[in-house]
């Protein structure tokens, strides 16, 4: 996928890897400027679906993808830029139509904005199995949210009932 984007736009790979490397809303994602990204190790934003204060990381390896995009760019432009008018982010629209086009390309069925937010939550419950962290991280208000959220109940399930048979 990270291939596809970057053939279509760098702005578009970009999108995605924060997407998936940050849990934020594409919403958000959409939104950063290039001064709030800029030689930091934390950003903290206002979310714009609920208004509250979100703090994330931007750690080593997400910085020298967001460095290498934005060298050279004024602090002002928003990261992911439309064409359209002299410095607006591309609209939601437009994502959900670059990451769909981009997956079935690849013969992967069902991608949209929101795959990003659900990809990070799936992974980094793999690999750190701590559900608190991530409801913490998406604003959940119960375990049991994060977990359907990011499919992982279904996961269970499907598991339980692969060899069961009575």
């Amino acid at each position: 996928m990270k291939e596809r984007l970057l053939v279509v736009g760098g702005k578009y790979y970009l999108m995605f890897v924060i997407g998936i490397n940050t849990g934020l809303r594409v919403s958000d994602v959409l939104n950063l400027t290039v001064g709030d990204v800029r030689g930091k190790t934390h950003v903290t934003i206002s979310e714009k679906k609920t208004g509250k204060r979100k703090r994330f990381m931007i750690n080593e390896k997400l910085r020298a993808e967001i460095d290498t995009y934005i060298a050279g760019a004024d602090d002002l432009f928003f990261l992911v830029k439309s064409r359209k008018g002299m410095n607006r982010p591309v609209n939601r629209c437009q994502a959900y139509k670059v990451l769909n086009d981009a997956a079935k390309s690849l013969g992967i069925a069902e991608v949209g904005t929101h795959t990003m937010r659900k990809t990070f939550g799936y992974w980094h419950y793999k690999q750190h199995k701590d559900v608190a962290i991530l409801q913490d991280i998406f604003n959940h208000s119960s375990p049991s949210i994060t977990l359907r959220y990011i499919g992982i109940d279904d996961d269970v399930k499907d598991s339980t009932l692969r060899d069961f048979f009575l």
